[in-house]
């Protein structure tokens, strides 16, 4: 692991390999861990960099404002990188996207798994089912303390039972059998997890920029070939997204997984390397 000054903060990142760059940009309950098995699968025969945002991982604090896809572009400044296939999940899907309307010239491809979309607004359904199945497995009081930021003192029974509420409605899904996950997927996924609510509950005062104007109402300024993958097994909330991005781009395609949740990178890796491939491939094709 080695880590780079970016706009302020240190990212800590992995770059391997030669040839066709391709950036990963982990999920909002995950770190660059999550690429384990596309990383080393596309090392071979490509430059393959993932990183993690700051304040996750390895990464520095997240301070001030700043925004994470102009971190994603001066990370690709920094590196040198002049034009990479860029690989998002979650909200690391909304920053590669945002990335691509920012900087179209700087993204040849794109991949989301389970993304989400700047301009979004989750509806209260989503949201009260959040509440329910996921907050509540902290006390009111001390959540709401946690989740000020800069908190001295976390329990950790605290963050372990917020990890495993967050894994049960996310990691396998809200209507899935937690334990279909593989076990080793389900450990990952909780130490990732785990990381997650420890850095979010004691970061210092932060403010995240969005791209403005959003990319809800600019998916049709996307021209490069875009893959979107979706866990049949996600919150459907966030499938809804999976289709606005295929409505709203002509060119996309679309590859569903069954059985799967938020992290289809770690439960079907094969066939998400094999989608970031093809779309390697279809970006090339374009130049």
């Amino acid at each position: 692991m080695v880590n780079i000054a970016v706009n302020g903060a240190r990212l800590a990142y992995d770059d391997l390999g030669t040839g066709t760059a391709v950036v990963f940009v982990h999920a909002g309950i995950a770190d660059r861990r999550m690429w384990d098995d596309q990383f080393e699968a596309l090392a071979a025969t490509h430059r393959v960099v993932r990183y993690d945002w700051r304040g996750y991982g390895e990464s520095g604090d997240a301070c001030g404002r700043f925004a994470h896809y102009r971190d994603l572009l001066a990370l690709l400044d920094a590196l040198d990188i002049e034009r990479a296939t860029v690989v998002g999940a979650s909200m690391g899907g909304a920053y590669a996207i945002d990335a691509a309307l920012a900087a179209p010239h700087r993204v040849s491809g794109l991949v989301v798994l389970g993304s989400g979309l700047s301009g979004h607004v989750w509806p209260d359904a989503m949201l009260a089912a959040v509440r329910e199945r996921v907050h509540s497995a902290v006390p009111a009081e001390r959540l709401a303390r946690y989740r000020e930021g800069n908190a001295e003192h976390i329990d950790p029974g605290d963050v372990a039972a917020m990890a495993l509420a967050q894994a049960r409605f996310l990691v396998a899904g809200p209507d899935r059998d937690a334990e279909t996950v593989a076990p080793e997927v389900w450990e990952r996924a909780l130490g990732m997890l785990d990381g997650v609510f420890r850095r979010l509950w004691t970061a210092p005062p932060h403010e995240e920029e969005t791209l403005d104007p959003p990319a809800l109402g600019r998916l049709r300024e996307l021209t490069v070939p875009l893959t979107v993958i979706n866990g049949l097994a996600d919150a459907p909330w966030i499938q809804e997204v999976a289709g606005l991005l295929c409505t709203g781009v002509p060119h996309s395609r679309r590859i569903d997984l069954p059985g799967v949740g938020h992290l289809p990178s770690m439960e079907r890796p094969s066939e998400v390397t094999a989608a970031v491939l093809d779309t390697v491939g279809l970006a090339a094709a374009q130049r």
